[in-house]
């Protein structure tokens, strides 16, 4: 559980008020015509209260004038009420049109600002999504993107209601300055409780982040398609649902303090306001009674002072609102600012049109970042053009870590990665991952269509069917989809609507067909097979050694019955280097490879 809780202040919340800013810049750039016609409208808005008061002051004064003259011409009292009921009418057309138009707005940045941190996310490195404190900043980012209609609404409301303000405050001190300083003193003791409380509210959202997470993760294994076996086969229900509880309750326990002091304090403080606003009232009836001001008047005073309090009150606890989702949006803001490490060097230069040396690595080492152990520990060796070499090892020995050093999705912590004698650093990015194919075992099974799911291997090539077609003959995925209702078209996974759900071994070659779609001069396989029986990944890795001729390629397996094609073997062990060279010569030697091929060969018998 989260122990430290972080404390804002005044000055951070008013500090925070400059993400507002930025904030405009993004609704501004998504649509600038309806962000120009949601101003426009409610600066008429602003003007209509008072001219509404105004005019209800002339209407009863002239019912009163036509009472005691006994006058009966009424043409003056009709235009004042035509030109209330005229009012009225654009007040509606107003809101509505404002309404309208915020909800459209509200939309289009959600869409745009979760757009914004799709690419900013993809343009970040591995290693920081494998980090706890990154998924807090993601996850506290991520809600900034939704709900952002009410927050747009509120800030043009506030923008609103004070043109509001200051036109009714000017009829105020007109008659009574004496009424607008009542005024104030009734509604800043309600502003500083609603401004303290929602630092607390703030304070206590952002500390509990890492359990809100949890609380969300519990959730959804607790009640999903991914774990329902498991959940049913261990019995685990009841202990998820403690453990959701546990947190919940405790969260739960936490803001209920804080709720309950906002309601007790923000009762009190806005009973001093109500008493202000009648000792104000009781002002203007004695001032009427004595004849100083007219009946008329009376209810202009009456209905301005009580608008403005309602208004004031409104705008100061909408300002805590605002300073505190300002707050908010700083956490959108700075993971904006999150930059990567791996990117391209200045004068990048492109991948070779044709590999003509190899890869090699010279002392490379790597280790996470915040440990002390390295992953991958002073490799020297070279990935010559056309061969196929394996990686063999227990897990943790670093083959996977190796892999995505030469994919640049990790960077060397010492050493250097070269391709044709120059640096990997200096090629160009996007250049260099568009030359390796490269397949996970945990590779993601996508809830798309099956042709979708084969070309997101090359996705630019993502209409182009005989393409899919080729790369799903070459990975055998061809016999899978021929059996589906659909085939090519039909829709994976359990997720949607008729969709179809695929075995372990389906999926796989699915996955491998990825690999296909990609004319790379690399091809690294990473334990893709494991889910398929022995004699179904020896059919896809000869296969594989077949289609990629004069293709570099890196396979890592557990099974040395497929390890055994490659041209060569690289045994790790904790990150280095134990053994090395091709099957014959490993067992020849009669080291650790061939003591772990005889026990799986033994396995077999």
């Amino acid at each position: 559980m989260s122990t430290k809780k972080e404390k804002s202040s005044f000055k951070q919340q008013f500090k925070a008020l400059k993400n507002l800013g930025p904030f405009f810049n993004l609704v501004w750039e998504t649509d600038k015509t309806l962000t120009t016609f949601n101003v426009v409208l409610r600066i008429l808005k602003s003007f209509l209260p008072l001219i509404m008061l105004a005019i209800g002051k002339e209407i009863i004064d002239e019912v009163i004038h036509l009472i005691d003259t006994g006058g009966t011409d009424r043409s003056t009292l009709w235009f004042w009420v035509s030109l209330e009921l005229a009012c009225a009418v654009i007040s509606e057309l107003l809101n509505r049109g404002i309404t309208l138009i915020d909800s459209l707005l509200g939309d289009l940045f959600s869409n745009r600002s979760s757009e914004q941190l799709m690419r900013k996310a993809a343009d970040l490195d591995l290693y920081q999504f494998e980090d706890a404190n990154f998924y807090d900043k993601l996850a506290l980012a991520r809600k900034q993107t939704t709900g952002r209609t009410i927050l747009l609404s509120s800030i043009l409301s506030q923008l609103q209601d004070l043109l509001t303000v200051l036109t009714l405050g000017a009829g105020l001190v007109y008659f009574n300055v004496w009424l607008i300083l009542i005024l104030i003193l009734a509604v800043i003791p309600s502003f500083l409780g609603e401004t303290h409380f929602n630092q607390r509210t703030y304070s206590l959202t952002r500390s509990w982040t890492p359990e809100r997470r949890e609380l969300d993760y519990l959730r959804y294994i607790g009640a999903s398609d991914e774990t329902a076996k498991e959940i049913k086969i261990f019995n685990l229900s009841d202990f998820l649902v403690q453990r959701f509880k546990f947190i919940a309750d405790k969260y739960y326990n936490a803001n209920k303090k804080i709720a309950t002091k906002r309601a007790i304090w923000g009762s009190a403080l806005s009973a001093i306001g109500t008493f202000a606003y009648y000792g104000a009232y009781v002002f203007i009836l004695i001032q009427t009674v004595t004849g100083i001001i007219t009946l008329g008047t009376l209810t202009f005073l009456a209905g301005s002072f009580n608008r403005m309090r309602n208004m004031l009150q409104g705008i100061m606890t909408r300002f805590s609102r605002i300073a505190e989702e300002a707050l908010y949006l700083k956490d959108y803001f700075d993971f904006l600012k999150i930059k990567p490490n791996i990117i391209n060097s200045q004068n990048a230069i492109p991948f070779p049109t044709k590999i003509k040396e190899g890869f090699s690595f010279e002392n490379v080492s790597f280790k996470y970042p915040d440990s002390d152990f390295y992953a991958i520990k002073d490799l020297n060796f070279t990935l010559e053009v056309g061969e196929k070499m394996a990686l063999v090892g227990e897990n943790g020995a670093g083959k996977t870590t190796l892999v995505k050093l030469l994919a640049r999705l990790y960077e060397p912590s010492s050493g250097r990665i070269l391709l044709d004698g120059v640096d990997l650093k200096k090629y160009e990015l996007i250049d260099l991952r568009n030359n390796i194919g490269i397949i996970f075992q945990d590779y993601v099974r996508f809830m798309m269509k099956a042709s979708e799911n084969i070309a997101i291997g090359n996705v630019g090539r993502i209409n182009e069917l005989p393409a899919i077609k080729q790369a799903a003959q070459k990975s055998l995925a061809d016999t899978v989809v021929k059996d589906l209702p659909d085939e090519y078209e039909q829709m994976l996974g359990k997720r949607f609507a008729k969709g179809v759900e695929l075995s372990g071994g389906q999926w796989q070659k699915v996955a491998l067909a990825r690999a296909y779609m990609k004319e790379a001069q690399l091809l690294i396989l990473d334990e893709p097979t494991a889910s398929l029986d022995a004699r179904a990944e020896h059919e896809v890795f000869e296969r594989f050694s077949e289609l990629i001729e004069g293709k570099s390629a890196v396979l890592i397996s557990h099974r040395f019955s497929t390890v055994r094609m490659a041209d060569r073997i690289l045994f790790l062990e904790k990150g280095q280097i134990k053994e090395m060279g091709s099957h014959e010569e490993l067992i020849a030697k009669g080291g650790q490879y061939a003591e772990l091929f005889a026990l799986q060969a033994k396995g077999y018998l």
